[in-house]
């Protein structure tokens, strides 16, 4: 059995214009024609136009699809791989579900959520440029095999431990308490401690972080939005700058 052109487009969701291009460089070629010389499809086809589809959704370009469909892999074993894929993006993606719904209910009930948390089962790994310039290709790749190492429970105990940091901040932020202040200043300390319990940073072999790390963190957490987001916005995070800032100035 086969089908048109035109089946086969609505049911992919693609354009007959995409169908015959994927022909013309060779890429899918109709397995036949009929009447008036409009491009058939059977079976094998439509499975190869699948993983054509799967493919280009994790984001590899047509070249490169072509290269791997004719590599000559039974194709059994290309969809046994292809599926595992598929299983892994599920899971992912169900992470994401359960990440924004967590923000949303954070977002509603008016209370902080850490980055960890709003950012659970979105690829980290976009990150990495961005880290490896602040602080070293070895920081990242320690940091991200220590995080892959805690497994779901470890990383679930940690967003919750820096979870309750935050929390703790936000709540002395929204009570005006002195950034200098003894409560502020043991805030400052645990956050340094927390800080030096991350394989990867700076210090973190001798679990204490020197002293500009901390500083320029700080600043950091003024300046990038997405940091002051996590301490109720600027005023907040120039809260949480300022006693790191008096901590720092003292201990490290």
């Amino acid at each position: 059995m086969s089908r048109s052109i035109q089946d086969v487009a609505r049911l992919a969701g693609v354009s007959s214009r995409t169908l015959r291009h994927y022909d013309r460089i060779g890429l899918l070629p109709p397995s036949g024609t009929g009447h008036g010389g409009l491009r058939r499809y059977d079976d094998a086809a439509i499975r190869r136009l699948q993983r054509i589809l799967m493919l280009r959704d994790l984001g590899l370009p047509l070249a490169r699809i072509a290269e791997v469909l004719d590599a000559g892999t039974d194709e059994a074993t290309a969809l046994r791989g292809h599926l595992a894929v598929l299983h892994d993006e599920r899971g992912r993606i169900d992470r994401q579900i359960a990440s924004v719904e967590r923000t949303l209910a954070a977002l509603t009930e008016r209370r902080p959520i850490m980055a960890e948390e709003m950012l659970d089962g979105f690829d980290h790994t976009q990150y990495a440029d961005e880290v490896t310039e602040r602080w070293g290709a070895d920081a990242y790749r320690e940091s991200d095999a220590w995080w892959r190492g805690l497994g779901v429970d470890g990383q679930a105990d940690f967003r919750e431990k820096a979870e309750a940091l935050g929390r703790a901040w936000v709540d002395a932020a929204q009570r005006g308490v002195d950034p200098e202040s003894p409560e502020a200043q043991t805030l400052a300390a645990r956050h340094v401690e927390w800080l030096g319990s991350i394989p990867g940073t700076p210090g973190a072999d001798v679990g204490r972080p020197p002293k500009e790390y901390v500083l320029g963190l700080a600043e950091m957490y003024v300046a990038d939005e997405r940091f002051a987001a996590h301490y109720g916005g600027v005023e907040g995070a120039t809260f949480v700058r300022d006693a790191l800032r008096a901590h720092a100035e003292r201990e490290l």
